[in-house]
Protein backbone atom coordinates (compact mmCIF):
# COMPACT_ATOMS: atom_id res chain seq x y z
CA UNK A 1 0.00 0.00 0.00
CA UNK A 2 1.09 3.56 -0.64
CA UNK A 3 2.78 5.44 2.19
CA UNK A 4 2.13 8.97 0.93
CA UNK A 5 -0.22 10.33 -1.75
CA UNK A 6 -0.01 13.78 -3.31
CA UNK A 7 -3.38 15.17 -4.38
CA UNK A 8 -2.89 17.11 -7.62
CA UNK A 9 -6.07 19.14 -7.26
CA UNK A 10 -7.82 21.71 -5.11
CA UNK A 11 -10.98 22.38 -3.15
CA UNK A 12 -13.59 19.84 -2.13
CA UNK A 13 -12.26 16.92 -4.21
CA UNK A 14 -8.77 17.33 -2.71
CA UNK A 15 -10.31 17.38 0.77
CA UNK A 16 -12.43 14.34 -0.12
CA UNK A 17 -9.33 12.34 -1.10
CA UNK A 18 -7.41 13.49 1.98
CA UNK A 19 -10.17 12.21 4.28
CA UNK A 20 -10.17 8.72 2.78
CA UNK A 21 -6.36 8.59 2.86
CA UNK A 22 -6.41 9.42 6.56
CA UNK A 23 -8.89 6.61 7.22
CA UNK A 24 -6.54 4.24 5.36
CA UNK A 25 -3.49 5.39 7.33
CA UNK A 26 -1.89 7.03 4.29
CA UNK A 27 -0.03 10.36 4.61
CA UNK A 28 -1.13 13.17 2.26
CA UNK A 29 0.43 16.10 0.45
CA UNK A 30 -1.73 19.01 -0.68
CA UNK A 31 -0.62 21.27 -3.51
CA UNK A 32 -2.01 24.76 -3.84
CA UNK A 33 -1.73 27.97 -5.80
CA UNK A 34 -1.26 31.33 -4.11
CA UNK A 35 -5.02 31.89 -4.47
CA UNK A 36 -5.80 28.73 -2.48
CA UNK A 37 -3.55 29.17 0.54
CA UNK A 38 -6.58 29.39 2.89
CA UNK A 39 -8.50 26.43 1.43
CA UNK A 40 -9.40 23.64 3.85
CA UNK A 41 -7.60 21.00 1.78
CA UNK A 42 -4.33 22.79 2.55
CA UNK A 43 -5.05 22.78 6.29
CA UNK A 44 -6.17 19.14 6.49
CA UNK A 45 -3.24 17.55 4.62
CA UNK A 46 -0.13 16.31 6.42
CA UNK A 47 2.06 18.46 4.17
CA UNK A 48 1.36 21.26 1.71
CA UNK A 49 3.40 22.65 -1.17
CA UNK A 50 2.73 25.87 -3.07
CA UNK A 51 3.08 25.10 -6.78
CA UNK A 52 2.63 28.52 -8.33
CA UNK A 53 0.45 31.59 -8.87
CA UNK A 54 -3.32 31.70 -9.25
CA UNK A 55 -3.40 30.94 -12.97
CA UNK A 56 -4.09 27.24 -13.52
CA UNK A 57 -1.54 27.10 -16.33
CA UNK A 58 1.18 28.10 -13.87
CA UNK A 59 0.07 25.89 -10.97
CA UNK A 60 -2.49 23.06 -11.15
CA UNK A 61 -1.73 22.42 -14.84
CA UNK A 62 2.04 22.81 -14.47
CA UNK A 63 3.18 19.18 -14.63
CA UNK A 64 6.82 19.86 -13.75
CA UNK A 65 5.81 21.69 -10.55
CA UNK A 66 3.53 18.86 -9.42
CA UNK A 67 6.13 16.17 -10.13
CA UNK A 68 8.72 18.24 -8.24
CA UNK A 69 6.33 18.57 -5.27
CA UNK A 70 5.86 14.80 -5.23
CA UNK A 71 9.59 14.17 -5.36
CA UNK A 72 10.60 16.60 -2.61
CA UNK A 73 7.91 15.17 -0.28
CA UNK A 74 8.70 11.53 -1.22
CA UNK A 75 5.12 10.86 -2.33
CA UNK A 76 4.83 7.47 -4.00
CA UNK A 77 1.48 8.15 -5.72
CA UNK A 78 -0.51 11.04 -7.16
CA UNK A 79 -4.30 11.29 -7.09
CA UNK A 80 -5.46 13.75 -9.77
CA UNK A 81 -9.10 14.18 -8.63
CA UNK A 82 -11.18 15.48 -11.53
CA UNK A 83 -10.55 18.30 -13.99
CA UNK A 84 -7.06 19.76 -14.40
CA UNK A 85 -4.68 16.84 -15.21
CA UNK A 86 -6.99 13.95 -14.33
CA UNK A 87 -7.45 12.90 -17.98
CA UNK A 88 -4.09 14.03 -19.31
CA UNK A 89 -2.28 11.11 -20.92
CA UNK A 90 1.05 12.96 -20.91
CA UNK A 91 0.84 13.53 -17.15
CA UNK A 92 -0.08 9.89 -16.49
CA UNK A 93 2.95 8.79 -18.51
CA UNK A 94 5.17 11.39 -16.79
CA UNK A 95 4.23 9.99 -13.37
CA UNK A 96 5.18 6.52 -14.61
CA UNK A 97 8.54 7.78 -15.89
CA UNK A 98 9.28 9.19 -12.41
CA UNK A 99 8.22 5.96 -10.63
CA UNK A 100 5.20 7.68 -9.09
CA UNK A 101 1.91 5.78 -9.33
CA UNK A 102 -0.81 7.76 -11.11
CA UNK A 103 -4.09 6.82 -9.38
CA UNK A 104 -6.14 6.66 -12.53
CA UNK A 105 -6.04 5.35 -16.07
CA UNK A 106 -2.80 4.71 -17.92
CA UNK A 107 -1.72 7.16 -20.58
CA UNK A 108 -2.61 4.63 -23.26
CA UNK A 109 -6.16 4.23 -21.94
CA UNK A 110 -6.64 8.00 -21.70
CA UNK A 111 -5.40 8.38 -25.28
CA UNK A 112 -7.73 5.61 -26.42
CA UNK A 113 -10.85 7.05 -24.77
CA UNK A 114 -9.99 10.76 -24.64
CA UNK A 115 -10.37 11.31 -28.37
CA UNK A 116 -14.10 10.90 -28.93
CA UNK A 117 -13.85 9.65 -32.50
CA UNK A 118 -11.34 6.97 -31.46
CA UNK A 119 -13.44 6.10 -28.42
CA UNK A 120 -16.49 5.53 -30.60
CA UNK A 121 -14.67 3.17 -32.96
CA UNK A 122 -13.25 1.31 -29.96
CA UNK A 123 -16.70 0.90 -28.45
CA UNK A 124 -18.11 -0.34 -31.75
CA UNK A 125 -15.40 -2.99 -31.79
CA UNK A 126 -16.39 -3.90 -28.23
CA UNK A 127 -20.02 -4.38 -29.27
CA UNK A 128 -21.34 -1.39 -27.32
CA UNK A 129 -24.28 0.47 -28.98
CA UNK A 130 -23.12 3.74 -30.54
CA UNK A 131 -24.95 6.72 -32.02
CA UNK A 132 -25.06 6.54 -35.85
CA UNK A 133 -22.63 8.95 -37.49
CA UNK A 134 -19.10 9.35 -38.79
CA UNK A 135 -16.58 6.54 -38.28
CA UNK A 136 -13.87 9.00 -37.36
CA UNK A 137 -12.74 12.57 -37.93
CA UNK A 138 -14.43 14.38 -40.85
CA UNK A 139 -11.78 15.61 -43.28
CA UNK A 140 -13.66 18.45 -45.03
CA UNK A 141 -17.04 20.13 -45.43
CA UNK A 142 -17.96 18.11 -48.54
CA UNK A 143 -17.65 14.91 -46.49
CA UNK A 144 -19.65 16.60 -43.73
CA UNK A 145 -22.50 17.39 -46.15
CA UNK A 146 -22.59 13.83 -47.48
CA UNK A 147 -22.55 12.30 -43.99
CA UNK A 148 -25.38 14.53 -42.82
CA UNK A 149 -27.59 13.26 -45.61
CA UNK A 150 -26.63 9.64 -44.93
CA UNK A 151 -27.14 9.97 -41.17
CA UNK A 152 -30.38 11.93 -41.56
CA UNK A 153 -31.20 15.31 -40.04
CA UNK A 154 -31.11 16.46 -37.28
CA UNK A 155 -27.38 15.87 -36.68
CA UNK A 156 -24.90 16.99 -34.05
CA UNK A 157 -21.41 18.27 -34.92
CA UNK A 158 -18.90 17.62 -32.13
CA UNK A 159 -15.29 18.55 -31.51
CA UNK A 160 -13.20 15.39 -31.40
CA UNK A 161 -11.08 16.82 -28.56
CA UNK A 162 -14.08 18.48 -26.93
CA UNK A 163 -15.64 18.64 -23.52
CA UNK A 164 -17.94 20.89 -21.52
CA UNK A 165 -20.12 21.59 -24.55
CA UNK A 166 -17.37 23.39 -26.49
CA UNK A 167 -17.36 22.83 -30.25
CA UNK A 168 -20.85 21.30 -30.36
CA UNK A 169 -23.58 22.36 -32.79
CA UNK A 170 -27.04 20.91 -33.42
CA UNK A 171 -28.09 21.18 -37.06
CA UNK A 172 -31.74 20.68 -38.00
CA UNK A 173 -31.67 21.46 -41.75
CA UNK A 174 -29.10 21.42 -44.60
CA UNK A 175 -28.96 25.19 -45.06
CA UNK A 176 -27.62 25.64 -41.50
CA UNK A 177 -24.81 23.09 -41.81
CA UNK A 178 -22.06 25.36 -43.20
CA UNK A 179 -22.39 28.01 -40.48
CA UNK A 180 -22.45 25.30 -37.79
CA UNK A 181 -19.36 23.60 -39.30
CA UNK A 182 -17.37 26.85 -39.39
CA UNK A 183 -18.35 28.09 -35.92
CA UNK A 184 -17.86 24.70 -34.22
CA UNK A 185 -14.38 24.31 -35.70
CA UNK A 186 -13.44 27.86 -34.73
CA UNK A 187 -14.64 27.33 -31.14
CA UNK A 188 -12.88 23.97 -30.88
CA UNK A 189 -9.62 25.42 -32.19
CA UNK A 190 -9.76 28.22 -29.62
CA UNK A 191 -10.65 25.92 -26.70
CA UNK A 192 -8.52 22.85 -27.44
CA UNK A 193 -6.00 23.84 -30.11
CA UNK A 194 -7.65 21.25 -32.36
CA UNK A 195 -10.47 21.73 -34.87
CA UNK A 196 -11.11 18.07 -35.78
CA UNK A 197 -14.83 17.35 -35.96
CA UNK A 198 -17.07 14.31 -36.07
CA UNK A 199 -20.81 13.90 -36.53
CA UNK A 200 -23.58 11.99 -34.79
CA UNK A 201 -27.30 11.57 -35.20
CA UNK A 202 -29.04 14.03 -32.88
CA UNK A 203 -30.98 12.04 -30.30
CA UNK A 204 -34.33 13.68 -29.61
CA UNK A 205 -35.68 13.97 -26.06
CA UNK A 206 -32.39 12.54 -24.74
CA UNK A 207 -31.48 11.67 -21.20
CA UNK A 208 -27.85 11.68 -20.09
CA UNK A 209 -27.36 8.53 -18.02
CA UNK A 210 -23.94 7.33 -16.97
CA UNK A 211 -22.82 4.01 -15.51
CA UNK A 212 -20.17 4.01 -12.77
CA UNK A 213 -17.54 1.33 -13.33
CA UNK A 214 -14.40 0.15 -11.56
CA UNK A 215 -11.72 -1.98 -13.22
CA UNK A 216 -8.64 -3.62 -11.72
CA UNK A 217 -5.20 -4.45 -13.08
CA UNK A 218 -6.26 -8.06 -13.72
CA UNK A 219 -8.71 -7.18 -16.52
CA UNK A 220 -11.84 -7.49 -14.38
CA UNK A 221 -14.50 -4.77 -14.16
CA UNK A 222 -17.79 -4.22 -12.34
CA UNK A 223 -20.51 -1.59 -12.42
CA UNK A 224 -22.22 0.32 -9.62
CA UNK A 225 -25.40 1.17 -11.57
CA UNK A 226 -26.46 4.50 -13.02
CA UNK A 227 -26.64 8.22 -12.37
CA UNK A 228 -29.07 10.47 -14.21
CA UNK A 229 -27.28 13.70 -15.15
CA UNK A 230 -29.88 15.13 -17.54
CA UNK A 231 -30.51 18.46 -15.77
CA UNK A 232 -27.81 20.52 -17.47
CA UNK A 233 -27.18 24.06 -18.56
CA UNK A 234 -24.91 24.54 -21.57
CA UNK A 235 -23.84 20.90 -21.16
CA UNK A 236 -22.77 21.53 -17.56
CA UNK A 237 -24.50 19.33 -15.00
CA UNK A 238 -26.51 21.07 -12.29
CA UNK A 239 -27.98 18.18 -10.34
CA UNK A 240 -27.77 14.39 -10.49
CA UNK A 241 -29.66 11.48 -8.98
CA UNK A 242 -29.57 7.73 -8.61
CA UNK A 243 -31.44 5.63 -9.43
CA UNK A 244 -32.75 7.38 -12.53
CA UNK A 245 -36.54 7.89 -12.48
CA UNK A 246 -36.48 6.81 -16.15
CA UNK A 247 -34.72 3.51 -15.46
CA UNK A 248 -36.22 0.02 -15.60
CA UNK A 249 -34.61 -3.16 -14.25
CA UNK A 250 -34.13 -4.43 -17.80
CA UNK A 251 -32.52 -1.20 -19.00
CA UNK A 252 -30.21 -1.05 -15.97
CA UNK A 253 -29.04 -4.60 -16.62
CA UNK A 254 -28.44 -3.91 -20.32
CA UNK A 255 -26.59 -0.63 -19.74
CA UNK A 256 -24.58 -2.08 -16.87
CA UNK A 257 -23.50 -5.04 -18.98
CA UNK A 258 -22.54 -2.73 -21.85
CA UNK A 259 -20.44 -0.55 -19.53
CA UNK A 260 -18.62 -3.57 -18.07
CA UNK A 261 -18.03 -4.90 -21.59
CA UNK A 262 -16.55 -1.54 -22.56
CA UNK A 263 -14.24 -1.43 -19.54
CA UNK A 264 -13.02 -4.99 -19.91
CA UNK A 265 -12.47 -4.58 -23.67
CA UNK A 266 -9.85 -1.88 -23.03
CA UNK A 267 -8.65 -3.56 -19.79
CA UNK A 268 -9.58 -0.40 -17.90
CA UNK A 269 -7.95 0.19 -14.52
CA UNK A 270 -9.47 2.52 -11.94
CA UNK A 271 -12.80 4.25 -11.41
CA UNK A 272 -14.54 5.71 -14.44
CA UNK A 273 -17.88 6.23 -16.09
CA UNK A 274 -19.32 5.07 -19.36
CA UNK A 275 -21.73 7.78 -20.49
CA UNK A 276 -24.81 7.12 -22.59
CA UNK A 277 -27.56 9.06 -24.31
CA UNK A 278 -30.92 7.35 -23.86
CA UNK A 279 -33.80 8.24 -26.17
CA UNK A 280 -37.49 8.38 -25.29
CA UNK A 281 -37.90 4.75 -26.35
CA UNK A 282 -35.12 3.69 -23.91
CA UNK A 283 -32.63 2.92 -26.67
CA UNK A 284 -29.17 3.77 -25.35
CA UNK A 285 -26.05 4.86 -27.19
CA UNK A 286 -22.44 5.27 -26.07
CA UNK A 287 -21.46 8.92 -25.79
CA UNK A 288 -18.06 9.00 -24.10
CA UNK A 289 -15.99 7.52 -21.30
CA UNK A 290 -14.59 9.58 -18.45
CA UNK A 291 -11.36 8.03 -17.22
CA UNK A 292 -11.49 9.61 -13.75
CA UNK A 293 -13.66 10.03 -10.67
CA UNK A 294 -16.77 12.11 -11.32
CA UNK A 295 -18.03 15.19 -9.47
CA UNK A 296 -21.27 13.31 -8.75
CA UNK A 297 -19.65 10.14 -7.34
CA UNK A 298 -21.06 10.72 -3.80
CA UNK A 299 -24.63 9.78 -4.74
CA UNK A 300 -23.42 6.36 -5.92
CA UNK A 301 -21.47 5.93 -2.69
CA UNK A 302 -24.59 6.74 -0.68
CA UNK A 303 -26.94 4.25 -2.37
CA UNK A 304 -24.55 1.28 -2.47
CA UNK A 305 -22.44 2.06 0.67
CA UNK A 306 -19.14 2.06 -1.20
CA UNK A 307 -16.13 4.42 -0.93
CA UNK A 308 -15.07 4.99 -4.53
CA UNK A 309 -11.93 6.94 -3.59
CA UNK A 310 -10.79 4.06 -1.37
CA UNK A 311 -11.44 1.63 -4.22
CA UNK A 312 -9.41 3.81 -6.59
CA UNK A 313 -6.47 3.67 -4.21
CA UNK A 314 -6.77 -0.09 -3.66
CA UNK A 315 -6.97 -0.82 -7.38
CA UNK A 316 -3.94 1.41 -8.04
CA UNK A 317 -2.06 -0.56 -5.37
CA UNK A 318 -2.78 -3.79 -7.24
CA UNK A 319 -5.68 -5.11 -5.16
CA UNK A 320 -8.26 -7.05 -7.24
CA UNK A 321 -11.92 -6.01 -7.17
CA UNK A 322 -14.62 -8.38 -5.95
CA UNK A 323 -16.08 -8.55 -9.46
CA UNK A 324 -19.70 -8.26 -8.36
CA UNK A 325 -22.01 -5.51 -9.57
CA UNK A 326 -23.78 -3.13 -7.18
CA UNK A 327 -27.38 -1.95 -7.28
CA UNK A 328 -29.02 1.03 -5.52
CA UNK A 329 -30.68 0.30 -2.19
CA UNK A 330 -31.71 3.92 -1.53
CA UNK A 331 -32.36 7.10 -3.51
CA UNK A 332 -29.83 9.94 -3.58
CA UNK A 333 -29.80 13.42 -5.13
CA UNK A 334 -26.88 15.83 -5.50
CA UNK A 335 -27.18 19.59 -6.00
CA UNK A 336 -24.05 21.41 -7.13
CA UNK A 337 -23.83 24.65 -5.17
CA UNK A 338 -21.99 27.16 -7.35
CA UNK A 339 -20.87 30.71 -6.66
CA UNK A 340 -23.14 32.01 -9.41
CA UNK A 341 -26.14 34.31 -9.64
CA UNK A 342 -29.09 32.25 -10.98
CA UNK A 343 -31.15 35.45 -11.36
CA UNK A 344 -28.49 36.93 -13.65
CA UNK A 345 -27.94 34.16 -16.21
CA UNK A 346 -25.80 32.18 -13.71
CA UNK A 347 -23.07 34.78 -13.81
CA UNK A 348 -20.02 33.77 -11.69
CA UNK A 349 -19.97 35.48 -8.28
CA UNK A 350 -16.59 35.12 -6.57
CA UNK A 351 -15.97 36.99 -3.34
CA UNK A 352 -15.81 36.61 0.42
CA UNK A 353 -18.25 34.34 2.28
CA UNK A 354 -19.40 36.27 5.33
CA UNK A 355 -21.79 33.65 6.76
CA UNK A 356 -21.79 29.89 6.23
CA UNK A 357 -24.29 27.59 7.91
CA UNK A 358 -24.46 24.01 6.64
CA UNK A 359 -27.64 21.93 6.96
CA UNK A 360 -27.59 18.76 9.03
CA UNK A 361 -29.69 15.81 10.03
CA UNK A 362 -30.20 12.25 8.88
CA UNK A 363 -29.37 11.55 5.24
CA UNK A 364 -27.53 14.84 4.62
CA UNK A 365 -23.99 14.98 3.23
CA UNK A 366 -22.01 18.08 2.27
CA UNK A 367 -18.71 17.98 0.40
CA UNK A 368 -17.10 21.42 0.54
CA UNK A 369 -13.85 23.23 1.18
CA UNK A 370 -15.31 26.64 2.09
CA UNK A 371 -16.28 28.32 5.37
CA UNK A 372 -17.23 31.72 6.81
CA UNK A 373 -14.45 34.17 6.00
CA UNK A 374 -13.25 32.19 2.96
CA UNK A 375 -12.45 34.21 -0.16
CA UNK A 376 -13.59 32.47 -3.35
CA UNK A 377 -11.01 33.18 -6.05
CA UNK A 378 -12.19 34.09 -9.56
CA UNK A 379 -9.64 31.83 -11.21
CA UNK A 380 -11.31 28.42 -11.05
CA UNK A 381 -14.56 26.51 -11.45
CA UNK A 382 -17.41 28.14 -9.55
CA UNK A 383 -18.56 25.03 -7.65
CA UNK A 384 -18.07 25.55 -3.92
CA UNK A 385 -20.10 22.70 -2.41
CA UNK A 386 -22.08 19.57 -3.17
CA UNK A 387 -25.25 18.95 -1.17
CA UNK A 388 -26.36 15.31 -1.16
CA UNK A 389 -29.53 13.88 0.34
CA UNK A 390 -30.30 10.18 0.65
CA UNK A 391 -33.56 8.50 1.60
CA UNK A 392 -35.63 5.36 1.07
CA UNK A 393 -37.61 6.84 -1.84
CA UNK A 394 -37.21 9.58 -4.45
CA UNK A 395 -40.04 11.60 -2.93
CA UNK A 396 -38.36 11.47 0.49
CA UNK A 397 -35.00 12.45 -1.02
CA UNK A 398 -36.59 15.49 -2.73
CA UNK A 399 -38.36 16.55 0.47
CA UNK A 400 -35.12 16.15 2.39
CA UNK A 401 -33.33 18.26 -0.22
CA UNK A 402 -35.93 21.02 0.10
CA UNK A 403 -35.44 21.11 3.85
CA UNK A 404 -31.63 21.04 3.52
CA UNK A 405 -31.62 23.86 0.95
CA UNK A 406 -33.85 25.94 3.23
CA UNK A 407 -31.29 25.45 6.04
CA UNK A 408 -28.22 26.13 3.86
CA UNK A 409 -27.10 29.72 4.47
CA UNK A 410 -24.26 31.24 2.46
CA UNK A 411 -24.01 35.04 2.63
CA UNK A 412 -21.63 37.55 1.09
CA UNK A 413 -21.90 36.04 -2.40
CA UNK A 414 -24.62 34.84 -4.76
CA UNK A 415 -25.10 31.06 -5.03
CA UNK A 416 -27.28 28.60 -6.91
CA UNK A 417 -29.17 27.58 -3.75
CA UNK A 418 -32.30 29.53 -4.85
CA UNK A 419 -32.24 27.77 -8.24
CA UNK A 420 -32.08 24.32 -6.68
CA UNK A 421 -34.89 25.19 -4.28
CA UNK A 422 -37.13 26.16 -7.20
CA UNK A 423 -36.04 23.09 -9.15
CA UNK A 424 -37.18 20.81 -6.32
CA UNK A 425 -40.71 22.25 -6.68
CA UNK A 426 -40.86 22.10 -10.47
CA UNK A 427 -43.69 19.73 -11.53
CA UNK A 428 -41.66 18.07 -14.31
CA UNK A 429 -38.68 17.49 -12.04
CA UNK A 430 -40.86 16.13 -9.25
CA UNK A 431 -42.49 13.78 -11.77
CA UNK A 432 -39.08 12.67 -13.07
CA UNK A 433 -40.11 13.98 -16.48
CA UNK A 434 -36.99 15.76 -17.69
CA UNK A 435 -34.40 15.51 -20.48
CA UNK A 436 -31.16 17.34 -21.30
CA UNK A 437 -33.38 20.08 -22.78
CA UNK A 438 -35.07 20.76 -19.41
CA UNK A 439 -33.21 24.01 -18.70
CA UNK A 440 -34.16 25.53 -22.07
CA UNK A 441 -37.66 26.12 -20.72
CA UNK A 442 -36.76 26.77 -17.08
CA UNK A 443 -36.99 30.33 -15.78
CA UNK A 444 -36.21 31.63 -12.31
CA UNK A 445 -39.18 33.19 -10.52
Amino acid sequence: MFKKILIANRGEIALRVIRTCREMGIKTVAVYSTADAESLHVRFADEAVCIGPAQSSESYLKMSNIIAAAEITNADAIHPGYGFLSENAKFSKLCDEHNIKFIGATGEMIDQMGDKANAKSTMKAAGVPCVPGSEGVITDFEECEKLAVETGYPVMLKASAGGGGKGMRAVWKPEDLKDAWDSARQESKAAFGNDDMYMEKLIEEPRHIEIQIVGDSFGKACHLSERDCSVQRRHQKLTEETPSPFMTDELREAMGNAAVKAAEFIKYEGAGTVEFLVDKHRNFYFMEMNTRIQVEHPITEEVVDYDLIREQILVAAGVPISGKNYYPKMHSIECRINAEDPHNNFRPAPGKITTFHAPGGHGIRIDTHVYAGYMIPPNYDSMIAKLITTAQTREEAINKMKRALDEFVIEGIKTTIPFHRQLMDHPDYVAGNYTTKFMEDFTMS
